[in-house]
């Protein structure tokens, strides 16, 4: 059916009609370098999309650091956002019986957009308000789009909303997003690597800003980087790396679902990379990490998607994630943490209030009291000490009204021990590294915490991972706004809105966005304190 701006629009065209001014406006263009590059117009926003910011990682560039390029010398048509990475292929586990609701709900968190992917994918995209000049000096917002580092795009996400709102709030900003490599693209693991010194490449593909940015009217001394899952915890990285040094690459940090994860090091990956190495015939060379760089694209995708998922039987124990490689990452995250390499800047952190009920439909067929044990002990905690697992499983009860969906009572028990390891899941890797950052933080800088709890109705998931999204990177509420003000004045709070609380251990409010009639309100970081200080200890001395 032709809607009806669509069929309006035919109508002014068999009349004969002139174009409206907005579509009269030439391309806006930006000169870098000795080249231009030309972007779109739409309303109030300017987009350059799918800029070129390093050579294409292929034939011997793949596995390598990216190669930034320095000097613009061909015009750039960027108006369109380029392939996405390669990506993991995706298996979801959706059980039987899966009420309509909340597999939309999943559906709408994880597809959102059907994108290509290639291995020259290294681009970054622009927007800006309307004819905005290089003098503007706007507050840059950089996003880091999730995806479990295995998968995710820069188009799953429109920055125009996000421009908009900021015009809206008479704060405007520049948005920035860029593609990054994922899955065993940007995150190969192995004593291999390590040695090589080519670890953590999808953290090591995001530069650019600082020598850019201006040409699009952002201000370089004022970018705040802002990451949802993946790209909170990429957010998190950035700022424990280099001793905690920014070199003034940024001066602020918004995570949403993301903070300083529980892995160790690099060579934790090695039955990966051995796989990798076995499927695609490198076995017998003398250099399997060269060999893997010249593996035909197809088997190395191919190898890539036989190895286990984000929403695989281990779950949150990635395949292929950030880990400790001695040079972008010197030690553990957490450890790093508490060495004090944290960037002295301000930053907001939170978390959605049931972060591990998306994660936990792969175990469903975990039943009983000893088969909970054995996966968490399995998977998680090989090298725990056994009384540790007792506290644990003491601490994180097989009764529903304890697990997650949190406050559901004894509803979304789809199996007996399914609230039980959505609770612990959501409290290893989001919820208790929030809280430990941030108490590891107390006194040092800014910071604002905050726990969503809206949509918590949705069955099964309840609050579940991703869903303040709308809230955030959709530009249509509360924590966009606060984000943008964050952008410009390093606070989140003014122009009416609740007053937002520091966080300190000894006063730790949260900002609470609820559903129902009192949409926000301040609560305090006090819940689960005696199981999630345990769990933090026991994955202190217990990395993934």
């Amino acid at each position: 059916m032709v809607s009806y701006l669509g069929a309006f629009s035919l109508l002014l065209a068999a009349l004969g009609a002139t174009a409206s001014p907005l579509a009269e406006r030439a391309p806006p263009t930006v000169t870098l370098d000795g080249a231009t590059v030309t972007g779109t117009s739409s309303g109030n926003v300017e987009k350059f999309l799918g800029i070129p910011f390093a050579e294409p990682p292929v034939g011997n560039l793949r596995f390598r650091l990216p190669e930034r390029i320095t000097e613009y010398t061909t015009d750039v048509n960027a108006t369109a956002y380029s392939p996405t990475c390669p990506q993991q292929a995706v298996d979801l586990p959706l059980p039987d019986g899966l009420v309509d609701e909340t597999l939309d709900e999943i559906i709408d968190l994880i597809y959102p957009v059907l994108f290509p992917n290639d291995e020259d994918c290294l681009t970054i995209n622009v927007v800006r308000p309307a004819d905005t000049t290089p003098e503007a000096k706007l507050p840059v917002i950089v996003w880091i789009f999730g995806g479990g580092f295995e998968i995710g795009s820069t188009s799953m996400y429109d920055g125009g909303v996000i421009v908009e709102r900021s015009l809206d709030l008479d704060e405007p900003v520049v948005y920035v997003s860029m593609n990054y490599r994922v899955a065993a693209f940007g995150f190969l693991a192995s004593q291999e690597v390590k040695d090589a010194g080519v670890g953590n490449l999808g953290l090591q593909d995001r530069a650019w800003v600082q020598q850019y940015v201006s040409a699009f009217g952002g201000d370089p001394e004022k970018v705040t980087i802002w990451g949802e899952s993946a790209g909170a915890i990429s957010v998190a990285l950035h700022m424990i790396t280099n001793g905690g040094d920014t070199e003034g690459l940024f001066r602020g940090a918004v995570m949403n679902s993301g903070s300083p994860i529980p892995v160790g090091d690099i060579t934790n990956g090695q039955m990966y990379y051995d796989q990798l190495v076995d499927a695609t015939g490198c076995t017998g060379s003398s250099d399997t990490l060269q060999c893997l760089r010249e593996v035909p694209y197809d088997d190395l995708k191919s190898a890539q998607d036989n190895t286990p998922f984000l929403f695989s039987y281990q779950s949150l124990i990635l395949t292929w994630l950030p880990r400790a490689d001695g040079v972008f990452l010197a030690d553990s995250p957490q450890a790093l943490v508490q060495q004090g390499s944290v960037a002295n800047i301000p930053f907001i952190s939170g978390d959605c209030d049931d972060e591990g009920t998306l994660f936990s439909f792969s175990t469903l067929n975990v039943t009983t009291d000893d088969e909970a044990r054995e996966y968490i002990e399995q998977y998680w905690l090989p090298r725990a000490d056994p009384a540790d697992l007792d506290e644990l499983f003491e601490l994180y009860p097989q009764d529903p009204t304890q697990g997650s969906p949190f406050d559901t009572g004894y509803l979304n028990a789809i199996t007996p021990q399914f609230k039980r390891i959505a609770a612990f899941q959501g409290d290893a890797v989001f919820q208790g590294p929030r809280r430990f950052f941030m108490q590891q933080r107390d006194g040092k800088q800014d910071m604002w915490g905050f726990v969503n709890k809206r949509l918590k109705n949705v069955p099964l998931l309840g609050t579940a991972h991703g869903s303040d999204l709308l809230n955030a990177a959709y530009g249509l509420g509360e924590m966009s706004d606060y984000t943008i003000r964050f952008a410009a004045h390093l606070d989140p709070n003014g122009g009416g809105a609740m007053e937002w609380p520091k966080y300190s251990v000894a006063s730790p409010q949260m900002l609470t966005f609820n559903d129902g009639l009192v949409p926000l309100s301040i609560s305090e970081d006090t819940y689960r304190t005696e199981a999630m200080g345990k769990l933090i200890e026991v994955m202190l001395s217990n990395p993934i």
